[in-house]
């Protein structure tokens, strides 16, 4: 009995005890499961370390093949992208059956460009896996990265036979017989696919294109007017007709043709836009070298015309019709235009910067104030913006609010020295004209600093310094190097003249301003001047004919000029 107890005990024993496989195989498990759970998390690095334990365990496994590879070929390094090469081929190795070993396996050669391997291994794959002609589409492509046209042909009419006549198959092969120079290839097969969709607009614009980007435009436009004789309704073949024939110089078929095309509502009207912007850019270059062509120009508005009328209110074509009349030069049509498209909604800042630009062409203050407060509320960053405001402001005489302006848009403008530098010359102006003339100084200096040669802020800074007998060394300097750059420019030489009489060179003031008062473009202010100046020379008389020809130029003359004419006196 006791013997047989212990035979019991020991064969429960042996039982209890789990086997070695038994124990590598529960470890492999388990660093599989945590692989595959720092996969998830993207912590790659751990997920490769924890695979690869695996393979310690069992290298024939050949899905953790396969997941090696797979992490490897994430990263952008040439020697993970070869050991995944390395993995990969011991997962085919082992298992040829699966397809996803195959796709990721031609995935990482055409990464190595390796094309011709990557190639093999979907010949393989649809030779071992049944259902998988679906790939040969990316076979083909395989091939023409290989440089192998012939063999991509070849492809495309394996996938032909399998799938039918398709849109696919036929328009690769058509590009591959342009790209090799078989015209007559390229024309069958297109006419193959035309003949089997008779009615598919969408494959006879493809057809067109191709001979188009292989510069067989008269194919492509033959192609097209078929179609078009044959449907009448084929917005988009249409559209790129016109394009076409615009390309071979047939303008006046274009134009017939785009004129219905504007009128067919089946035209999506971002392609409308399209075609109003090429004449657009064709028209704003014209101008740029000084010429014109009106019969272009005409047929342009007439074709926006068209889009106004067919979509009231739309302000995408508020905005091209306002560059194109910007574009051919007829501001105020074009501000017409852009006040219709900001009026509408929210624009991009380039409506409002040329309705900005627009307004202080035509010297409209008042509107560009109420406009860049608007385009403020919209695009609050904008340096150019409290450009335009500011500007405006001063021409308004609002000075305070105009150095508001001025030195937000300074704040804003500091990565732009250009921009800031014209902003410093108005505060130049501005600051002068609430006389803190110790910031007035240093704007139109910074401004200086920028661009010694600007002509504008030399000519105020030196005229107020001259005004206000303050560094009078230095307004003469600049003064005198506006005039010699400017000989003949009569406010310079005005300038000039009251810097020379206020550092009481008369008889040198006396000879520029007759420089040009004797030319006759003097206006009230030169002659006043004038006057003065030949006042401290001591000739009254003289003085105050001038004087009195100042005050004759003037609606209405400043009280001082009356009391000097009253009183045969200079007042300063």
């Amino acid at each position: 009995m006791c013997g047989s107890l212990t035979s019991v005990a020991q064969k429960r024993k042996r039982t209890d005890t789990p086997s070695l496989a038994s124990v590598k195989s529960r470890e492999a498990e388990f660093y599989f499961t945590e692989a595959e759970k720092f996969y998830i998390l993207e912590d790659y690095s751990k997920a490769l370390d924890y695979y690869q334990k695996v393979l310690e365990i069992n290298p024939e496994n050949a899905t953790v093949h396969y997941k090696i590879a797979d992490v490897l070929s994430r990263g952008n390094r040439t020697d993970d992208m070869l050991r995944a090469s390395l993995s990969i081929e011991q997962a085919l190795k082992v298992d040829r059956k699966n397809k996803y070993f195959y796709l990721l396996g031609a995935n990482i050669y055409m990464g190595l460009s390796r094309y011709e391997r990557a190639a093999q291994l979907f010949e393989g794959m649809l030779h071992e896996v049944p259902n998988t002609q679906e790939y040969l589409y990316e076979l083909a492509v395989v091939y023409q990265y290989a440089g192998k046209p012939d063999e991509a042909i070849k492809t495309y009419n394996r996938a032909e036979n399998f799938f039918g006549i398709n849109e696919t198959s036929s328009l690769q092969k058509q590009r591959l017989y342009l790209e090799t120079g078989k015209n007559k290839e390229a024309t069958a097969e297109g006419e193959k696919l035309l003949q089997a969709f008779p009615d598919e607009e969408r494959l006879a614009v493809g057809v067109a294109e191709n001979f188009s980007q292989y510069n067989q435009k008269p194919q492509a436009i033959s192609i097209l007017e078929k179609f078009i004789t044959d449907n009448t309704l084929a917005p988009n073949a249409s559209m790129f007709l016109a394009g076409l024939y615009r390309d071979t110089n047939q303008e006046e078929k274009a134009r017939k043709l785009l004129r219905t095309v504007f009128d067919d509502p089946e035209v999506d009207l971002s392609n409308k836009l399209v075609v109003l912007s090429t004449y657009n850019e064709e028209l704003n270059q014209l101008r740029s070298k000084n010429t014109t062509d009106p019969a272009k120009e005409s047929f342009a508005l007439a074709i926006l015309e068209q889009l106004k009328t067919n979509y009231p209110g739309e302000p995408n074509v508020s905005i091209l019709g306002g560059d194109l009349y910007l574009s051919i030069g007829k501001n105020s049509e074009a501000r017409r235009e852009y006040l219709e498209a900001v009026n509408s909604g929210e624009v991009n800042f380039e409506v409002w910067q040329n309705l900005l630009y627009i307004e202080m062409q035509l010297g409209d203050w008042d509107a560009v104030v109420t406009h860049t407060e608007k385009a403020l509320e919209y695009y609050p960053n904008q340096a150019m913006l409290y450009y335009f405001r500011g500007s405006a402001l001063l021409q308004k005489r609002n000075y305070q609010q105009a150095i508001n302006a001025l030195e937000q848009g300074k704040k804003m403008a500091a990565s732009n020295p250009a921009m800031t530098a014209e902003i410093n010359g108005m505060l130049g102006d501005a600051y002068n004209a609430v006389k803190d003339y110790i910031k007035s100084d240093k704007a139109y200096e910074d401004a200086l600093a920028f661009n010694p040669n600007n002509d504008v802020v030399i000519n105020n800074y030196s005229y107020f310094l001259a005004l206000r007998k303050a560094n009078l060394e230095r307004a003469e300097k600049l003064a005198a190097q506006l005039i010699k750059d400017h000989p003949e420019t009569p406010s310079y030489l005005d300038t000039y003249a009251w810097v020379l009489y206020a550092r009481q060179k008369y008889k040198e003031a006396r000879k520029v301003m007759e420089r040009f008062i004797f030319s006759g473009k003097a206006n009230a202010t030169h002659l006043e001047h004038y006057g003065d100046i030949l006042y401290k020379l001591g000739e009254v008389n003289n003085a105050v004919q001038q004087w009195e020809k100042a005050r004759q130029l003037l609606h209405t003359a400043s009280e001082l000029l009356n009391k000097k004419i009253a009183d045969r006196k200079l007042y300063e």
